[in-house]
């Protein structure tokens, strides 16, 4: 039985690159593999991005409208799939987390899904959520804080300062946003010293 897996991990945890190791591997035995990035990821444009350098092109942008179950079932048909990888799935809606629920159901084909957990605000994506929910199998990507300890909160820095309001989804290279991984003890440090600079 095909199942639907989730690797979460806070940002630079190896995620992207870990996915194109995936689909390398896959390659090598003459497997064919499908991947899958949300269009609204517009970093990299139409390609995924590793933080070590390595770039691959996504074989699909997929916008918020299109039904990734309709899509997948459509490549399957063209030649055997052995795999369907998803980087930044967490800019998925909750529907197409279900549909690519049902691509491991109907069609009997592996998804696995690379993507954050939540926000830097500590709130749940929406893709993600709902992929937490329907997930075969939940694992885990660490990585560490700058001050050594387990990272798994996603920080946001905004021309060099770090920021704890605004939309949800703002990606890198835009208007200067960066993002950092923090344990929560620096997370919430960098928080509280954020408040109080605004009270001031």
């Amino acid at each position: 039985m095909a199942k639907l897996y989730f690797r979460y991990g806070a940002m630079n945890s190896g995620k992207s690159t870990a996915l194109m190791q995936v689909a390398h591997n896959y390659e090598e035995q003459g497997m064919r593999v499908l991947i899958l990035k949300p269009q609204v990821d517009t970093k990299g444009g139409g390609e995924l991005v590793s933080r070590l350098g390595v770039r691959r092109k996504a074989d699909l942008l997929v916008p918020p409208e299109m039904d990734v179950f309709a899509a997948v079932q459509q490549a399957a048909a063209a030649a055997p799939l052995a795999c369907v990888l998803c980087d930044e799935s967490q800019f998925f809606t909750p529907q197409q987390a279900e549909e690519l629920f049902m691509v491991t159901v109907e069609l009997n084909i592996p998804v696995i899904c690379y993507g954050l957990r939540s926000d830097f605000s500590l709130k749940g994506f929406p893709g993600s959520t709902r992929l937490l929910e329907l997930a075969h199998t939940i694992e885990e990507m660490k990585t560490i804080c700058t001050c050594g300890r387990k990272a798994t909160c996603n920080c946001r820095k905004v021309n060099g300062e770090f920021v704890f309001e605004g939309e949800q989804v703002a990606i890198d290279l835009q208007n200067d946003v960066q993002y950092v991984s923090m344990c929560p003890q620096c997370y919430f440090k960098a928080r509280k010293a954020f408040y109080a600079k605004r009270a001031k």
